[in-house]
């Protein structure tokens, strides 16, 4: 054997047997501990153990997908010892070369109701404020950072972030704006402060608004920020909004709504409007899943319901409800590094976590968090600003000829 195993004790040895051969190829820094205490290096100098507490997952290794081994680590059947980053690489590294990719895995598109998405918004953000506040920035912006150098903190990279969307729709003081999904208020508060313009947000979060009204109320912006409890569907479609930003919610709508989703964003906002749509896409074309069990882990623990569209399908969409599509920019690996700035402050803050939530939370966000790193950071998944105008009757729009004014 071509292979430096290293095994402790005779349940090693009967574990080592019912592993597949494939196995034998790796050189991957994983130690498996099984619940007697018997050992398994799967090469040297392993950096990564999974301590198996669970001897009925011993066969599963055999097709180990993320979504087993990360239900297995929330149920607490295994633990997983050593920095969760590289936790996350090793274990798709193992995934990878036993299980496969599900290529034919299609999306089930299901028409969401309002219920159904109250229901999926309250279980991942009602979870705690004090929670979230731990490991998000200052202003609890819970949404893809922009990053100029690289070098900023995630304050700075957040504000910027702001800056950046501002810009992008050429806000003017005065203007009336639409915040969809509208989170702790940090957007709302900051286009009304410092770009003079008039807010409407909404969210389907009731921990989120409270905190957000509470934060308008201690910025004397009540005036010119209205934060409400309220459906993307209940949305007035009476063009009175001069301009409409919908950050990180569309993920949320499925794609059965889309089409919904898009009219809605189109009747709020004015002839001569700008629309920017902010927010996670799919790999595939078609939609489906990141493969090997990532997905699966993710609807059933961390988004239920949620489902990623394409570019060219949200893109579609926008363009068939009458705006046109006017500027596309990627920002993956600048999520990719928010993530990581987000993994590492909650890892930095376990035990105060710990008495926040319950531990299967903590374990979901644990992995959820540096998962999605590698994710972006692989591109597995991206992350796209796009923005679109609702041109006048005869097809003019007063954009500026370049994008010279965002960066000005």
């Amino acid at each position: 054997m071509d292979y430096p195993f290293r095994v402790a004790g005779s349940g090693g040895f009967h574990m080592l047997a019912q592993l597949p051969p494939a196995l034998q190829n790796l050189h991957l820094p994983l130690r498996l501990k099984l619940w007697d205490g018997n050992e398994l290096d799967l090469g040297s100098d392993p950096r990564v153990t999974i301590v198996v507490n669970d001897p009925s997952l011993v066969s599963d290794f055999t097709h180990p997908s993320l979504d087993l081994l990360g239900r297995a680590f929330v149920e607490g059947r295994l633990e997983l010892e050593g920095s969760i980053s590289e936790v996350i690489r090793v274990c798709d590294e193992l995934t990878k070369a036993l299980v496969d990719e599900d290529d034919d895995n299609l999306p089930v598109r299901t028409e969401h109701d309002k219920a159904t998405d109250a229901a999926s918004i309250s279980y991942h953000y009602d979870l705690s404020n004090d929670f979230y506040r731990l490991w998000l920035d200052r202003e609890m912006v819970y949404s893809c950072a922009y990053f100029k150098t690289g070098n900023e903190t995630l304050d700075q990279a957040q504000q910027d972030k702001f800056h950046h969307l501002c810009r992008k729709l050429r806000l003017k003081p005065g203007e009336y704006l639409l915040d969809v999904g509208c989170g702790w208020g940090g957007l709302s508060r900051f286009a009304a402060s410092e770009y003079g313009v008039k807010v409407f947000g909404i969210t389907l979060s009731r921990e989120q608004l409270a905190l957000a009204r509470e934060r308008v109320r201690a910025d004397g912006l009540q005036e010119r920020v209205e934060l409400q409890l309220l459906d993307y569907r209940d949305l007035p479609r009476d063009g009175r909004f001069d301009k409409v930003v919908s950050v990180g919610m569309f993920e949320h709508v499925g794609h059965a709504n889309l089409e919904l989703y898009a009219k809605c964003l189109f009747d709020a906002v004015k002839e001569g409007g700008l629309v920017m749509n902010h927010g996670i896409t799919s790999r595939h074309t078609d939609g489906r899943p990141v493969g090997r069990g990532a997905g699966e882990f993710i609807d059933r623990y961390v988004f239920p319901n949620g489902e990623l569209p394409h570019l060219s399908m949200i893109t579609g969409f926008i363009s068939e409800a009458g705006l046109e599509v006017v500027d596309v920019e990627s920002l993956r690996l600048h999520y990719a590094r928010t993530l990581e700035h987000w993994s590492s402050r909650l890892e930095e803050k376990l035990d105060l976590a710990a008495a926040m939530v319950p531990e299967q939370a903590l374990r979901i966000f644990r992995l959820y968090l540096a998962g999605c790193a590698y994710a972006f950071s692989r591109g597995w998944i991206n992350l796209h600003q796009i923005l679109a105008v609702k041109s006048y009757p005869d097809g003019s729009h007063n954009l500026p000829l370049t994008r010279d004014d965002i960066y000005a």
